[in-house]
């Protein structure tokens, strides 16, 4: 007798201690989900052309370098051009110094080749991940009369987690910039 009321103490004891808690959520990131890209041949009147994803916009156009605005992401990217007059070799190491100025913050950077030897396009992608300034840099020529180069940048605080969907849409972009230049000799 005294092990059934024992048993019924314990299973008693056990239904009245099991509630629901209310439990605080743990903290998580946002899901951000953005539009399939569309692109367009960009109508600037340069020495050279590119498809431009058609949420972004031309914000500044100086002599043929400009800035694609994202306003829907907070960020743009920025390409610069310059003409190669027997300068490449500087051309060449001051954007790999400009890429390589994020060490500092990033956790990594990957260096990706580009050659299209139909367009005479040639270059370099670096994807940097961590909290640096930018997350993306490139640049590309033709080797003789031409030097782009371009850098993405957010205008928030560098958090690498938080932007990091943001990035990685834009750095498609930069890399369907890169695909679709051409010359306009």
């Amino acid at each position: 007798m005294k092990h059934r009321i024992l048993f019924f103490v314990i299973v008693a004891t056990l239904f009245a201690s099991c509630k629901d808690e209310v439990l605080p959520k743990p903290k998580a990131m946002l899901r951000l989900d953005y539009p399939t890209a569309e692109y367009m041949q960009s109508g600037a009147d340069c020495v050279y052309t590119f498809d431009k994803n058609i949420l972004s916009d031309i914000k500044e156009n100086k002599g043929c370098s400009m800035v694609l605005d994202y306003p829907m992401m907070n960020g743009s990217i920025y390409l610069t051009y310059k003409p190669v007059q027997g300068n490449l070799d500087t051309l060449l190491v001051d954007a790999q110094k400009l890429s390589y100025e994020h060490v500092v913050k990033a956790d990594n950077i990957v260096e990706q080749p580009f050659i299209n030897t139909d367009k005479k396009v040639y270059g370099m992608f670096y994807e940097v991940s961590g909290n640096a300034a930018s997350q993306s840099q490139f640049y590309v020529t033709d080797s003789i009369n031409h030097f782009v180069t371009g850098s993405l940048y957010f205008y928030a605080k560098p958090n690498y987690d938080s932007i990091l969907p943001a990035a990685m849409y834009l750095q498609n972009d930069i890399r369907k910039i890169m695909e679709s230049l051409q010359w306009n000799n």
